[in-house]
């Protein structure tokens, strides 16, 4: 199973740590998507950005 993730909104004034976990996602623009594997990794990551992204299952 995969999760389709998508940057909606911009890394612009966002803290350090948020910019860095989207960058390790693999988003840096925004409307840019990735597909990634669903595991606790990823899950953890997204919730940290969570107000930032959109996430469909692939």
């Amino acid at each position: 199973m995969a999760l389709k993730i998508k940057l909606v909104k911009s890394l612009n004034g966002r803290l350090a740590k948020q910019i860095a976990t989207a960058h390790s996602l693999g988003l840096k623009k925004v409307g840019a998507e990735v597909i990634q594997p669903d595991n606790e990794q990823t899950r953890g990551k997204i919730r940290k950005i969570s107000h930032l992204v959109e996430v469909v299952e692939a």
